[in-house]
Formats: C-alpha cells, structure tokens, sequence
C-alpha cells in the first residue's frame, strides 16, 4: 500500500496569474516587499521574488520553487496578523466552493477562529490520506505547503 505524500511546491514564474500568485503577493508583502496582490506574476512581483531571493542568498531566477517558498512561509497560528494570515486566507478563498464570497474565510489578515477552524478542517482532510499530517490548526511548513501546491482543491 503506498502512502500519500504532500503534493511538491509548485514552480510559480513571471506570466503566471492566478493560485498561487496571490498567496505568494501576499507573501512578499509579509517578508516587506511591496508588491501589489492582484494575482498577476508580472514585472513588480518578479522583481521583488529577485531580491527576495537575492537577501536570502538562493539562486537570483525569478522562479519560485521548493527553496524560495520554504524561505518565503511564516509560520502563523490563532492569534496571528498580518500579509502571511492573508496568504492562509486567500487559499481558503480559493478553495471555497460555494459560489458565495460572503461564505467562508474572510481575507482580513486576522487569524480568529474561523481560519483556523477551516485549517484544522484542512488538516483533518489531509491526515485523513497522510496520517504524518499534525491538526494543530496552526498553518506550518507542511500545511503551507499542503495549502500552495493545491491540494482538496477541487
């Protein structure tokens, strides 16, 4: 029987739009770049992905794959603020299926209680497939990148 694994990072890249653009914007903007979240991989956000990677001394290609997102991710939990939560959020957003915005979790950059009563839901969906997956219903490396690369959704 072979176990599930989280899905890999994705390679996001200049003319990307869409997930995961916006959790990645948002990101940034957590680290102090000030991109605008518009979902568009375009020139400031490539810039800014450049430099990014430039300080943390990863390789200078405007791609975002496996090390510049485990060097991008902000560990956040209840009781969190800020352009990381909204990057949380926004996943949730982008999951949300019900057709209605009203619905679900709000991007608001606050980790209350419905956040993080949709990531221990995600969690639990998670552990589920992939009993190493912790519900903690604080949103860490493997949960982030549970949340980037795609997974339930649908």
């Amino acid at each position: 029987m072979t176990t599930a694994t989280i899905s890999p990072w994705p390679l996001v890249r200049k003319g990307d739009q869409h997930h995961p653009v916006e959790t990645l914007q948002h990101l940034l903007r957590a680290r102090s770049h000030n991109v605008t979240v518009d979902g568009i991989f375009g020139p400031g956000t490539d810039a800014a992905v450049r430099a990014f990677q430039q300080q943390k001394g990863l390789a200078v290609d405007g791609i975002v794959g496996p090390a510049t997102w485990s060097a991008l991710i902000i560990t956040v939990r209840q009781g969190s603020q800020g352009d990381a939560v909204r990057g949380v959020q926004e996943e949730f957003r982008f999951r949300n299926l019900s057709g209605n915005p009203g619905q679900g979790v709000q991007v608001d950059g606050i980790f209350g209680p419905k956040t993080e009563a949709a990531v221990r839901g995600f969690q639990q969906a998670l552990h589920q497939e992939i009993p190493s997956v912790t519900i903690d219903g604080g949103v860490g490396p493997v949960t982030w990148q549970a949340l980037v690369s795609g997974m339930l959704s649908f």
